[in-house]
């Protein structure tokens, strides 16, 4: 069992407010502008570019950790945490199943979950091993590191694109979660179909995973 962080275990909403703060626009007009750039199938990052266009959002962030050190930045913590994580991390371990985090993420980010102590088997951070989601090797990594065959490890995630279309193909079972401005606007794409399952939260991913177990037996 495999699962995406941003917006799958992260609620983004404070780092999001946090980004409009530096950008000196009011929250909502920056959640809007993302919550567009999503809706027609584009890169967060160009929401950056509508805002503050010639943008170089990389030069940003280190100007941000100069003026600001010690605060979280684009960073987030276990404030951040969708409270439905650490009881279905606890009910899947109780059912014996291994759980991956596995997201496209910065090399900080994984310290920040390390810090949580989620009890999670292996960590996948995106620009730790150096690939990123959609490429299939990424989920071939995940499969590696469960020491499973793709038909046995299932992947959890807010996005078509970057979560079910990819793992789909790579032969995963695919759980698309809607959550998240892309959880909900991408449930309604044609490809959003292509996900063996569509859930609320990460407890109906348990039950999903006690029904296969059942199956099985």
């Amino acid at each position: 069992m495999a699962f995406d962080v941003g917006e799958t275990l992260i609620d983004e909403t404070r780092l999001w407010a946090r980004w409009a703060d530096r950008l000196d626009v009011p929250a909502l007009t920056f959640m809007g502008v993302l919550g567009g750039v999503a809706a027609l199938g584009r890169s967060h990052r160009d929401a950056f570019q509508i805002i503050r266009p010639g943008i170089d959002v990389e030069a940003e962030m280190v100007a941000w950790a100069a003026d600001e050190p010690n605060s979280l930045r684009n960073n987030f913590d276990a404030d951040d945490l969708y409270p439905d994580v650490r009881p279905a991390f606890a009910d899947l371990r109780d059912l014996g199943v291994q759980v991956i985090i596995a997201g496209n993420q910065p090399v900080q980010a994984g310290a920040a979950l390390a810090a949580m102590d989620l009890g999670a088997d292996a960590m996948l951070i995106s620009d730790e091993i150096g690939i990123h989601k959609p490429d299939p090797a990424f989920f071939a990594k995940v499969c590696e590191v469960a020491g499973a065959q793709p038909h046995q490890v299932m992947y959890v995630g807010d996005r078509v694109d970057n979560d079910v279309r990819p793992a789909a193909a790579a032969g995963l079972i695919s759980v698309l979660i809607r959550r998240g401005p892309w959880g909900y606007l991408q449930a309604s794409w044609p490809d959003a179909s292509q996900a063996d399952f569509v859930v609320d939260d990460l407890f109906d991913v348990v039950q999903i995973t006690r029904n296969l177990i059942d199956e099985r037996r």
